[in-house]
């Protein structure tokens, strides 16, 4: 609700200044051209992310999906030690954390809120340890492959739009090292 008033305000104060200064038309080309490139990027964006959930149906069909998860629960076992038992809340952050690796934030959304949702189930109204590790993990989100910046990078006219992989790879692992830490101490500290 918040970010619809401050970017409904932001709408009306950029109009009104366009009109008070006498750029009307100018202000009223430039939300039609904004919009258009809006459209336009969304489009070539679609294309991209499809082949990455596809990506992703033909790994949880293959098989390769559930090996994935075995291959993540000794660390994600040691990340939400209360729930190393509770097999259907591990998976379900499994399929969140191989989300984010292949770079699908639209894909592993809805796998975190999953997952928060079985976690709260333990602590109702409170936020465990667990679920705020969840919440930082998702949010820095550790990532092998970036497709979405690179569908957007590719969809603005990159020409390569992975170049940017040591980057991200750097900056993502120091991100998810650091929110690690901070959630352990902050678990210990305020109890």
């Amino acid at each position: 609700m918040a970010m619809t008033i401050i970017w409904t305000g932001m709408v009306v104060l950029s109009v009104l200044c366009g009109l008070a200064t006498g750029r009307g038309p100018a202000v009223a080309a430039a939300a039609m051209e904004g919009a258009a490139a809006g459209v336009e990027l969304c489009l070539s964006m679609a294309g991209v992310l499809c082949l990455w959930m596809g990506v992703m149906e033909v790994m949880k069909r293959s098989g390769l999906s559930d090996k994935l998860s075995r291959l993540l629960m000794p660390v994600l076992r040691r990340l939400y030690p209360a729930f190393a038992r509770d097999r259907e809340v591990m998976d379900t952050i499994s399929a969140n954390v191989s989300a984010n690796l292949l770079g699908l934030g639209n894909a592993a959304t809805p796998l975190g809120l999953e997952a928060a949702r079985k976690m709260s189930r333990k602590t109702p109204g409170v936020a465990s340890d667990g679920l705020c590790m969840l919440v930082v993990c998702n949010t820095a989100s550790i990532q092998l492959i970036p497709t979405t910046v690179a569908a957007v990078r590719a969809g603005a006219g990159c020409a390569a739009p992975f170049d940017i992989l040591p980057a991200v790879w750097l900056a993502s692992a120091i991100s998810v090292s650091v929110g690690i830490l901070a959630a352990k101490l902050f678990s210990k500290v305020w109890r």
